[in-house]
């Protein structure tokens, strides 16, 4: 894990506001020069001067300097290489690169917008809900720091995608298969970004290739929060169940010779009334925080005293977030190769929507940063990949009752 990679200095603060400023008005000039005054032009300025904004608030956001983080950086490279991708493609099949860009632009923004949007809502009560709005809102935009919810981002450039070729009068299909490769290429640069960051962590396991993360890290602090630092890990059953907080597991010595057993419902922690897990929560990382011992009192009164332990690394986690990244990488390959074999467009885009929700299904099944929803059983990252496999299988029997075929990219671009 490595969050943070570097600082730039404040001084530097100056240069960037120049580059980019000037950067800005040599691209609006080529721009000018070229076409005139196009719609293009007019997308590209609220971006430049949201940069100039955002620039020029850095010292007083931070203070000791720029840090460049790893999540950030990685999500920076993947855009990057996919617009790569996506130009030599769109060269390939006729398609001017300078559509591409201006599609990656929205696509990126209303992207990262949603992603976080989606994180947002889902971790509002555990970590944005704080008493004070400033907090809030400065915790909110932080999405380099890792926050990104890939369906979010996908829902989010979907559509911008829509409206971009609506308003051109673009292929839809024919122009998702030339972009399709990119995305998941992206997305594995962002997985990588994760693994940095310590977000999108797997469960426990004692398999070699096995990854810990340091304290302060996210699957670190959830393991004190879960009791697993205490040799337990307590679980909240449904809000009808009169028992709302119960022993999960057992793993600690102690309690286990003690007959502390699983399925023991949990009424008080350092002799504090817990009334669900959220407050079980709190009370064992106020003990952990302040090395004090955990007093679990049940609900037939037994009492049991653990002692934590304080290790300089979480226990051993499924590095869910290489899984992904070599899922990615594999897929994005796959969907390069297949883009000269398909007989219709929108074949590319349907492989794409195959084949990911199923990886990310199984994917689910052992990471552990999300919760079961909607009474299902499954997390809304499972919920959402039913969803949209149902929604390719759609796709593929429309496109399979259509002729082979395929639009091309000979009309102009409408401006």
């Amino acid at each position: 894990m490595c969050s943070e990679l570097f600082r730039i200095p404040l001084a530097w603060h100056s240069v960037l506001l120049g580059l980019w400023i000037g950067g800005g008005l040599l691209a609006l000039v080529l721009m000018a020069k070229r076409s005139g005054w196009t719609s293009d032009m007019a997308g590209f300025l609220p971006g430049y001067l949201l940069g100039i904004v955002a620039i020029a608030l850095v010292p007083t956001l931070f203070p000791e300097g720029i840090p460049v983080r790893g999540y950030g950086l990685m999500v920076l490279v993947g855009a990057l290489t996919g617009l790569w991708m996506a130009t030599r493609r769109a060269r390939q099949v006729g398609l001017e690169p300078e559509v591409i860009f201006s599609l990656a632009f929205g696509m990126f923004i209303c992207g990262i917008l949603c992603a976080r949007l989606f994180y947002v809502i889902e971790y509002w009560p555990t970590r944005f809900q704080f008493n004070k709005w400033s907090t809030t809102l400065l915790e909110i935009v932080k999405f380099t720091e890792g926050g990104l919810v890939i369906y979010g981002a996908f829902i989010g450039a979907t559509l911008a995608f829509v409206a971009f070729v609506k308003k051109h009068h673009l292929p839809a299909l024919a122009l998702a298969d030339v972009i399709a490769p990119s995305l998941v290429a992206g997305l594995a640069f962002g997985r990588i970004g994760c693994l940095l960051n310590g977000c999108c962590y797997g469960g426990e396991t004692d398999k070699p290739w096995a990854v810990t993360f340091p304290r302060d890290s996210i699957p670190y602090m959830e393991q004190v929060i879960d009791g697993r630092m205490f040799g337990l890990r307590l679980k909240e059953l449904s809000a009808t169940d009169p028992r709302p907080v119960v022993v999960e597991s057992v793993m600690n010595v102690t309690a286990t010779v003690a007959r502390f057993d699983e399925g023991s419902v949990i009424v008080a922690i350092n002799d504090r009334p817990v009334n669900n897990l959220a407050e079980a929560q709190q009370e064992i990382l106020h003990a952990f925080d302040v090395k004090q011992s955990l007093r679990l009192q049940t609900e037939s009164d037994r009492i049991i005293q653990l002692a934590s332990i304080d290790p300089t690394r979480s226990f051993p986690v499924h590095p869910t977030q290489l899984y992904s990244a070599i899922n990615a990488v594999l897929m994005a390959w796959l969907l390069w190769s297949f883009y000269p074999f398909r007989l219709r467009d929108g074949e590319v885009t349907a492989l794409m929507l195959t084949l990911y929700p199923v990886a990310r299904f199984l994917l689910e099944i052992i990471r552990i940063d999300e919760s079961a929803v909607f009474g299902t059983g499954l997390s809304i990252s499972q919920n959402i990949s039913i969803l949209l496999l149902a929604g390719a299988i759609v796709l593929w029997l429309w496109l399979r009752s259509q002729p082979p075929g395929r639009a091309g990219f000979k009309q102009p671009v409408a401006s």
